[in-house]
């Protein structure tokens, strides 16, 4: 691996003796790791399909592999079972059990593509709300497709600017987990491309970029509440100065040591990360304009236990609200319904709660985040079992034939070792396909 020159200096300089053994471990096939939905499956269910090896330490549910499968052929990647993440940034699990074991309002602030996200949907205490934003186009939609496979329904995925947020909702969430843009160069060995677009001047102006993002979004965060900052690099200018600026520029505390994960002394890619806790009188600072706008729409709401026409099969002891929008309709748990009407009065929000599907006269067309929640009951829809072939043709949103003659017409829920993992509707003669275009597997030879 070539090095920046000017990064080898820097870095020598930092670590001393250490350097031999990180430049070394650089040169190392990098660990793959993945993290099980515990809401979903288990070691036991997925060790048949994945080349589970030992756990990783710091985290619960996370495991490394002895070797780097096809996801992309493994039917239990699409249903959610589990997430492809690197290791070193599961650390975030030490700062959720320490520093917030009540349910929590908490904002994943660069959340894309959602190892973070879906991270915190398994840890938080049942009964808290994370909104997980993005600020970039291309990179949303993936986010809201990889929390809508995770099932969880205390979820809200938006799509706006870190200060557009913090005119928007001052004083809202508890923790605010920033996993913020950088240098990336904790990812050289991951990806060739962060070492070619790496530069001092571009250290410099991560730092700057990411002092802005948090103070963008400073006041969304309550007095005492907990800011959780990582970066995956490893200079002092994204990380410790950083950490410096916020305690003296926005008035808060750290909660804690710092923590840096070097690819020399754990089995996992270069991350830094600390918690900081904002103190009761911290400096607030100055936004023009106001709290944010008010957006208009044509949404319908049904807050009081009522149960849209023809729908049904959620539940799973949780007391949803539902909405209608020209149609379309969404479940929200109760409990968050006042939180979802504030965040989508003000913010741009792509998917929350659980979208149940279309009326189009009297038929209702399940939506496939229905298929993916956790909540929906086992009893909603007559399921289908199919085979591995089956299902690889399902994901590519071929029409199924041959459906079992013993099940009805009509909507259909496709199951593989009994995880859903969509719609379709039998209409006796083959089985049409609503499984999502957007999200459909192009390869063939699978």
């Amino acid at each position: 691996m070539q090095l920046p020159e000017t990064f080898i200096i820097r870095t020598k300089e930092a670590l001393g003796d250490e350097w031999t053994a990180f430049e070394q471990a650089l040169n190392e096939e990098s660990p793959v790791s993945i993290r099980l939905n515990p809401r979903k499956a288990n070691r036991d269910s997925l060790s048949e399909t994945l080349p589970l090896s030992e756990s990783v330490p710091w985290a619960t549910d996370g495991y490394y592999l002895n070797s780097r499968p096809s996801f992309t052929s493994d039917p239990l990647f699409h249903a959610g079972c589990y997430y492809v993440q690197e290791a070193s940034s599961m650390i975030l699990e030490h700062f959720v059990r320490k520093y917030f074991p009540k349910p929590a309002k908490v904002l994943d602030l660069c959340a894309a593509p959602g190892g973070k996200s879906t991270h915190l949907s398994a840890l938080l205490p049942d009964e808290s709300l994370l909104v997980a934003n993005e600020v970039i186009r291309s990179r949303v939609h993936i986010l809201s497709e990889n929390l809508v496979k995770w099932g969880n329904p205390n979820t809200i995925v938006i799509h706006n600017d870190p200060v557009v947020i913090g005119k928007a909702l001052p004083g809202f969430f508890d923790v605010i987990v920033a996993d913020l843009p950088c240098s990336g160069e904790g990812m050289f060995r991951k990806d060739p491309a962060a070492i070619a677009e790496w530069s001092e001047n571009g250290v410099k102006h991560c730092a700057e970029r990411q002092r802005r993002i948090v103070a963008d979004i400073w006041q969304t965060l309550k007095p005492d509440g907990i800011l959780i900052y990582s970066t995956c690099t490893y200079n002092r200018e994204e990380n410790e100065d950083n950490l410096e600026w916020i305690c003296q520029t926005l008035n808060a505390e750290l909660l804690e040591v710092p923590r840096r994960l070097m690819p020399h002394k754990i089995k996992g890619e270069g991350f830094f990360i600390a918690g900081l806790r904002k103190k009761g009188n911290a400096f607030t600072p100055p936004h023009k304009g106001g709290a944010g706008r008010m957006l208009h729409s044509n949404l319908t709401y049904h807050p009081k236990n009522s149960t849209p026409p023809l729908w049904g099969g959620v539940g799973a002891g949780v007391e949803f609200s539902y909405i209608s929008d020209n149609n379309h309709w969404i479940a929200i748990p109760t409990i968050h319904y006042p939180a979802y009407i504030q965040v989508k009065n003000r913010l741009k929000i792509i998917s929350a709660g659980v979208a149940l599907g279309e009326m189009k006269g009297k038929d209702r067309i399940p939506a496939h985040h229905l298929a993916m929640s956790n909540v929906l009951s086992d009893t909603a829809f007559p399921q289908w079992e199919v085979n591995r072939e089956t299902a690889l043709a399902y994901l590519r949103k071929e029409a199924l034939q041959n459906v079992p003659p013993e099940l009805p017409k009509g909507y259909l829920l496709i199951t593989y070792k009994k995880y859903p993992l969509g719609f379709v509707k039998n209409i006796g003669t083959r089985a049409n396909n609503l499984y999502p275009q957007e999200w459909r597997i192009r390869m063939k030879n699978l």
